[in-house]
């Protein structure tokens, strides 16, 4: 256990020889005093309580040069919400939830949203930082803590963070590839390319609009089908490689550049966000956009896909089952208040909708009626020349002049015409309507690199609006990746000191696998693979891994008992709402939408758009006035095949792992009583992250330089027996110990798993083994000497003995703590240097 008997106190100064001396006893409290190496030391049940009983009791043989470790805290707590944000706020969320808002009862889905979000979405929230926080591990050890039998939900979480991080930067390497476009004269996504050796545009260009020709002929050359295989995409090899290299440069050094990587790339994407807020709400048409805002559906709330599709944007909105959530909070001190850092992120995230919301939606109104606009024209054109052919009577004659508002002029005369000659009309060309352009819409990254494109074209300066949109996506797509790329790195630096040591060695390992993995997804037909994953496989493992997460809290570990160490943070109603909520209310919801999506993925088809390059030989005439290219095809048996297998991969650790603790009688629920979270740092060495020597030395010299008076050990004892730890947890139960042994017993070791063990109300490790079988020094008086009296016939021991044995523990423990707390605080001297 870490001692923590004051808040924040001044650290008193000490020497360079006594601190090391200090450092030396502490050492051998905790590893036992074995200078052999036979000696096995045992894992103290009272810090770990909830781990397996078979983990207790394990065996571990210790390094001799394992170090203590103090672990890395945030330097800033908005450094820790900005990263927060920037993993959460990702683009395709963004774009996901205006869609939803227009398909899916609009206000009425909103209101559906917020209430899950608060009843939901925040609890969950608050339940994995509190696991980080609280355990100060990564998202793979906390749930080994937490209840025995969840210890694959740890790692499901960090496979399903390493999948979704393959093609997580793929996005990237598309905008950076629109990006080297922007400065050509015009764009190329303005104008279809010509033949080469010819005066005509390319025929396959002249079927569609020139931005979805080179969004998917010239971007991502994509193929017909995603049984289409081909080469890979060199042109995104490159754009790809850059945007893993931008990753690892923000996470290179850990927390000190991940802060300071956070804060330019979250502020200056809502610095650019706002802007364009601003400016859309002054584009022509933005008002048929924005008055979707106002429509509310209300069948859409007695509608039970229309939850169930909320509750899955709430959970991929706030990040939730992937692991980074947890890895982020275990860096925040314990007396944080996670409970409010939810709810400041839920209401970052609802600022971050309702400026996203308006500005995609005044985009769309504004890009309809450029298309509407157009449309109407070349309906005219079309008519009049019909008219003069004498095909269409005179009476279908359109108006000349439509220039001051075209849409609304020639709306206005269609109404007006006799039913039979507007029956007529319509048989030649098509209806141009602004609703159906804004609904046409589809879910995906349609709108950045299809809708925007075109807006901007419409505009002046379209340059600088281009740029300033693909900067804004790249830095929100890039604070994302780098909070996944949190999910793999913490977890493996806490598993080996050697990842601890080499942190840029890892970093440069974990890009350049994640790059090669994602090559896989710039072929023809990766985008389509992307879509597989990301819409129709991820939700239901998410899902599923949340569902383990909040069972493993509110009935594995008990919620009240989660609870009880966050008295401090939570008081009153608002600890047994939580507990009320966890235990009862998001169970039901979380199974509700597994069961809701599951049935889905099983009754409805999947699908994706693919390009149709059949159509080249198709007329336009034929093609009517969208001229799309675009075909809805439905994916082959095979990739339904190789979704299932990624589901077992990913879920296959929790069941496997429940499995191991059923067969070695391992409980349901943690063993131990008192408070589960009293200490979050193990002392299982290979579990700690050590610093190396000369860090560690220059921790200790850095307190005895910066810090004054002494702490005496009268006032050490005094606060120790003030807080009832000592007297309580240590000193009495020895007492008490030693005194109920009757004769001929004499004290010797315990081991975890026999009759007697160690009491789970404890904190506090048993003392050393080697201390229980050897006379112990006088070390407070500092005489050296052994305790008198000491009786090895089996005649038991004497009352002195007892007495000095006891005030042996006793004064073992004061120095142990107060070596505890000076480090404590000489951690946070160092982190204000």
């Amino acid at each position: 256990m870490i001692w923590s008997l004051a808040p924040d106190d001044s650290v008193p100064p000490l020497s360079n020889a006594q601190a090391w001396e200090m450092y030396n006893l502490e050492t051998q409290a905790r590893v036992g005093l074995h200078q052999q190496s036979s000696v096995e030391e045992l894992t103290p049940v009272s810090v770990l309580k909830s781990k397996p009983l078979e983990e207790q009791g394990q065996v571990v043989k210790r390094e001799e040069n394992d170090d203590f470790f103090a672990r890395p805290l945030w330097p800033r707590k908005a450094e820790y919400i900005l990263a927060l944000v920037g993993y959460t706020v990702r683009p395709a969320n963004l774009w996901r939830f205006v869609y939803l808002w227009l398909h899916e009862g609009g206000g009425s889905f909103f209101i559906i949203y917020t209430v899950l979000l608060l009843f939901v979405g925040i609890p969950l929230l608050f339940l994995e930082m509190a696991v980080g926080q609280r355990m100060h591990r990564n998202s793979m050890d906390s749930w080994k803590i937490i209840a025995p039998w969840a210890g694959g939900v740890g790692y499901a979480s960090f496979i399903m963070c390493l999948i979704s991080s393959t093609y997580m930067n793929v996005a990237n390497s598309w905008i950076l590839f629109y990006l080297s476009h922007t400065f050509q004269l015009p764009v190329p996504w303005e104008k279809c390319p010509l033949m080469t050796n010819s005066s005509d545009f390319d025929p396959e260009c002249a079927q569609t609009t020139p931005s979805m020709y080179f969004w998917y002929r010239q971007t991502l050359k994509v193929s017909d089908s995603i049984e289409d295989g081909g080469p890979l995409v060199m042109s995104l090899s490159l754009p790809f490689f850059v945007s893993w290299c931008l990753v690892g440069a923000f996470t290179i050094k850990g927390l000190k550049s991940l802060g300071k990587g956070m804060f330019i790339l979250v502020s200056l994407s809502y610095v650019i966000l706002f802007c364009f807020f601003i400016w859309s709400l002054q584009l022509e048409g933005a008002k048929y956009g924005l008055k979707h805002l106002l429509v509310a559906k209300m069948s859409a709330v007695y509608d039970l896909n229309v939850w169930s599709v909320a509750g899955s944007q709430v959970l991929f909105d706030l990040g939730l089952g992937f692991g980074p959530i947890a890895c982020l909070s275990s860096h925040m001190p314990q007396s944080n208040n996670c409970l409010c850092d939810a709810f400041v992120m839920a209401l970052v995230n609802l600022a971050t909708l309702f400026l996203i919301t308006p500005f995609v939606l005044a985009v769309l109104g504004f890009w309809a009626t450029v298309l509407t606009h157009r449309c109407t024209e070349k309906n005219t054109e079309t008519l009049l020349m019909l008219v003069n052919l004498g095909t269409l009577p005179p009476e279908a004659q359109p108006p000349a002049d439509l220039h001051d508002d075209p849409t609304s002029i020639y709306s206005a005369w269609l109404s007006g015409l006799d039913q039979n000659i507007k029956s007529l009309v319509l048989s030649k060309v098509s209806e141009c309507n602004r609703e159906e352009w804004i609904l046409r819409v589809k879910e995906g990254p349609g709108f950045a690199f299809l809708s925007f494109v075109e807006v901007a074209s419409f505009l002046p300066r379209s340059i600088f609006w281009s740029v300033l949109f693909f900067l804004m996506l790249l830095l929100l797509g890039l604070a994302t990746t780098v909070g996944f790329m949190q999910g793999l790195i913490i977890p493996l630096q806490d598993s080996s000191s050697f990842f601890r040591k080499q942190t840029k060695l890892l970093t440069v390992s974990i890009s350049v696998l994640m790059f090669l993995c994602g090559l896989y997804f710039t072929h023809p037909s990766g985008v389509y693979l992307i879509r597989l994953l990301s819409e129709y496989w991820t939700p239901m493992p998410i899902i599923f891994i949340i569902i383990c997460e909040n069972v493993a809290v509110a009935w594995a570990c008990g919620a009240r008992r989660f609870l009880r160490d966050a008295t401090s943070l939570v008081h009153g109603f608002t600890l047994r709402f939580y507990g009320w909520v966890w235990s009862y209310l998001t169970p039901v919801m979380l199974l509700v939408t597994f069961v809701a999506t599951l049935v889905k993925r099983c009754v409805r088809p999947i699908t994706y758009l693919a390009w149709d390059s059949s159509s080249v030989s198709t007329p336009p005439q034929a093609l009517g006035p969208q001229r799309s290219t675009e075909v809805t095809r439905q994916y082959p048996s095979w990739a339904l095949l190789f979704m299932i297998v990624l589901l077992l991969v990913v879920v296959i650790p929790i069941p496997v792992y429940v499995s191991y603790c059923l067969a070695h009688g391992i409980p349901f629920r943690p063993s131990g009583g008192g408070d589960l979270m009293k200490s979050s740092t193990p002392l299982h060495r290979r579990n700690q992250i050590m610093p190396d020597k000369g860090a560690q030395e220059k921790e200790v010299l850095s307190a005895a330089v910066r810090t004054t008076g002494q702490l005496g050990d009268r006032r050490l004892r005094s606060r120790m027996k003030a807080s009832g730890l000592l007297f309580k947890q240590v000193v009495a139960p020895e007492f008490s110990e030693s005194e109920g042994r009757g004769a001929g017993t004499q004290p010797g070791p315990r081991r975890v798993g026999q009759a007697e063990r160690w009491s789970g109300e404890r904190d506090d490790p048993p003392p050393p083994r080697a201390a229980r079988q050897a006379p112990l020094a006088d070390t407070a008086a500092g005489r050296g000497r052994a305790c008198p009296g000491r009786e090895l016939d089996n005649q038991g021991p004497a009352p002195e003995q007892k007495d000095c044995e006891a005030r042996g523990r006793l004064k073992q423990m004061i120095n142990w703590a107060r070596f505890m707390e000076r480090l404590r605080n000489t951690k946070q001297l160092l982190l204000k240097m």
